[in-house]
């Protein structure tokens, strides 16, 4: 409509220049005017257009404005604009009601004015004067008293010449976060707590399964020495009695006759050296025993774990029985480092849990496999039980999984062993076979001594 006026206008004055001032001029000045007429209307249709291109990018810049300020509106989190010297220069709603101060008393207010005073000495480091940005933890003023501990995150700002204007500061109450987290970490701490307890209490129950199967073996030695005991007691009366007598005049000859002192003589010898080896052999079990007590996490040694694989079947089966046959392959050089008690637990663990596997079979059987090759120690425990079911093979070794029925298994057994493994720089795994179930622990093994 404008750029039609405009061309009305235009011929208009063409017409008027025509029928007028053109009337007196040569056919040479006429066409000279006409031609300036003509650029006069080109630039004044572009001035037109101009016009109107102008008036849509100002639409299009008062629409991007309302959308950026409806942003800034409806962002939870403060922002607060601030010039080099820490002057306010703009704020958004969510300020405005963390102070409860009007955004027109705000602005123009240095930033410091507006912290608690314990925390104004950050206003510099916020506003980036020091020539360095950082964020702070700080409480603002508000009408009443200070607002909760904000963890304010600054954010330079550069004018068009890309020197520093400023900094743009964000943040968010971080009062109920931090008492979450501190809610969050004590919970943690009382989880760590009752997780030591149970492995404690794991670590009791494994003891205690052991010592049932070195009762056994404390047992064969202990009645050797007391039967040897009582024997000797016996001999020590029959010897009394011939000294006595002998003392009193009676024939030697006759008196060992009599008392029986030869046979005797004979068999105090083994009689004393049975008892000795009784008792070399409770020795041995007592001290293995204070051996196999759980060290300290830095104390580690070197470990035969062949030996000790032999010691875990040896008392796993002494303590299930049941007629189960166990075979053991072992090898030379198994040496690994760690703790002897802690991985006779695991072995322990593996051996016992394949004799649960087989007690129903009709030949049960347990293999006990130790090899040593590539820089690693191998220990595997196979059985020819019913396996793993595939749908819990991947849950085996969760804390508080089992299969076995309630009473017979806390499901922290092979949890255990597994964090074990992981601590001694090696892992447990269920390893495929045809038939039954085959856990495999491995174990780096040592290296040669410098």
């Amino acid at each position: 409509m404008a750029e039609r006026d405009g061309k009305d206008r235009s011929g208009r004055l063409i017409e008027q220049v025509t029928g007028s001032e053109l009337a007196g001029l040569d056919g040479a000045g006429e066409a000279l005017w006409l031609d300036v007429i003509a650029k006069m209307d080109e630039v004044y249709s572009d001035l037109l257009r101009y016009e109107t291109d102008l008036e849509a990018k100002n639409a299009e810049l008062e629409e991007a404005q309302a959308f950026i300020s409806s942003v800034i509106a409806s962002v939870s989190d403060i922002l607060v604009v601030v010039d080099a010297d820490g002057t306010i220069l703009q704020v958004n709603p969510a300020f405005v009601r963390l102070t409860g101060i009007s955004a027109a008393d705000l602005v123009g207010a240095k930033l410091a004015t507006r912290l608690a005073p314990a925390d104004r000495a950050a206003a510099t480091d916020l506003a980036g004067g020091s020539g360095e940005f950082s964020d702070r933890e700080v409480r603002f003023l508000t009408a009443e008293a200070v607002s909760d501990l904000m963890a304010v995150a600054c954010s330079p700002r550069l004018d068009h010449a890309g020197r520093h204007a400023g900094a743009v500061l964000t943040g968010r109450p971080i009062g109920e976060l931090r008492r979450a987290y501190e809610a969050l970490h004590r919970a943690h701490q009382e989880l760590q707590q009752a997780q030591r307890k149970l492995i404690e209490q794991e670590k009791m129950a494994s003891l205690g399964r052991l010592v049932a199967g070195v009762a056994h073996e404390l047992n064969n030695p202990i009645s050797f020495v007391y039967g040897n005991i009582h024997t000797l007691d016996r001999y020590r009366g029959r010897l009394t009695g011939f000294f006595e007598a002998l003392a009193a005049g009676g024939d030697p000859n006759e008196l060992r006759r009599t008392w029986r002192i030869d046979p005797l003589m004979e068999d105090l010898g083994p009689l004393l050296e049975g008892s000795l080896e009784g008792a070399v052999r409770v020795s041995d079990i007592v001290r293995n025993l204070r051996r196999l007590s759980f060290s300290k996490p830095g104390d580690r040694m070197a470990v035969d774990l062949d030996k000790v694989a032999r010691n875990a079947a040896n008392w796993a089966a002494r303590a299930k029985g049941g007629g189960t046959r166990i075979d053991f392959d072992g090898c030379d050089g198994a040496l690994v480092d760690g703790h002897e008690g802690q991985l006779h637990q695991v072995l322990v663990n593996l051996i016992e849990n394949a004799f649960d596997a087989v007690a129903g079979e009709r030949d049960p059987a347990v293999a006990v496999t130790v090899e040593a090759a590539d820089g690693m120690v191998e220990v595997r425990v196979q059985d020819n039980g019913p396996g793993v079911a595939p749908a819990v093979a991947d849950k085996i070794f969760e804390p508080f999984f089992t299969t076995k029925a309630v009473g017979e298994g806390t499901g922290l057994g092979l949890w255990i062993s597994y964090s074990i493994a992981r601590e001694h720089g090696g892992e447990i795994a269920l390893r495929p076979v045809p038939h039954g179930a085959c856990f495999v622990l491995r174990l780096p093994q040592r290296g040669p001594e410098p």
